[in-house]
């Protein structure tokens, strides 16, 4: 079994610049994103402008995933392909971005409105962000494992949606995925204990109905069983006393999709 392995102050700093790229990754995506727009352009955009920052897609030819961006629409949860589908007013498309910069990783994802979006589809979106938020402020030294999954279920609960047990959240460091497991669901005060130096990320992974997913024969593609949508945010942070450092940020999509 992996160990945790914690990371000093100039780690963390590197994960920082790793997942602030990811974050700029997003806003150039977000630029483009529109109706009309197939989802491989997405995926041009991201890898070029990651290696025009001197960094490495993380996702590409990870085990073997053949993309720069796991991009995945309306009721696919995550791990998706860009094709050449032709983005549609009513869509969702969560936005899966990993770099590798000076040897460490960021990871983080967003889930972009196409269009015209149905209410209770940005309902969906509002409160899986929402789910995030109230995470994050539990990634706490002190707190454990445990207290980030609680905070997530029983947000998305309470608005009668379904929280995916079979994927999770992950340590992030000198590899993408590093122990401890982050699950978006638990039980206050269980799992393993939150120390100064761990590196998580957090990602919510919600759907509008049922919690089931299925796993498509392309052997990474994730969508609910009941075709209803599904909607994606992470971020990378570190775990502080009193208030968890955020390494990505949502702030550069944000800025780009409210000149739109």
């Amino acid at each position: 079994m992996r160990k945790i392995i914690l990371k000093s102050p100039e780690e963390i700093e590197l994960i920082r610049a790793s997942s602030q790229l990811v974050a700029r990754t997003h806003a150039e995506v977000a630029k483009i994103i529109g109706e009309g727009v197939s989802t491989k352009q997405l995926n041009k955009v991201a890898e070029e402008f990651i290696r025009d920052n001197g960094a490495i897609p993380a996702f590409l030819n990870y085990n073997g995933f053949p993309y720069t961006l796991c991009i995945s629409l309306n009721d696919q949860v995550v791990h998706g392909f860009p094709s050449d589908y032709q983005l549609q007013s009513g869509d969702i498309v969560s936005v899966d971005c990993g770099v590798i910069k000076d040897g460490y990783f960021g990871d983080s994802a967003y889930t972009f409105m196409i269009g015209e979006v149905e209410e209770e589809t940005k309902q969906l979106l509002k409160v899986t962000q929402e789910c995030l938020d109230l995470a994050i402020e539990k990634a706490i030294v002190g707190n454990r494992v445990g207290d980030i999954g609680y905070a997530c279920q029983q947000h998305a609960e309470r608005h009668g949606y379904g929280v995916v047990k079979e994927l999770v959240g992950h340590g992030v460091g000198k590899m993408l995925h590093e122990k401890p497991d982050v699950p978006n669901y638990g039980k206050r005060g269980s799992g393993i204990k939150l120390v100064e130096g761990m590196v998580l990320a957090i990602e919510p992974m919600i759907n509008a109905g049922r919690a089931a997913v299925k796993f498509w024969n392309d052997g990474w593609t994730v969508s609910t069983i009941d075709k209803k949508p599904s909607a994606h945010f992470e971020h990378t942070v570190a775990i502080k006393k009193g208030k968890a450092d955020v390494l990505s940020t949502f702030a550069y999509v944000e800025e780009v999709l409210n000149k739109k």
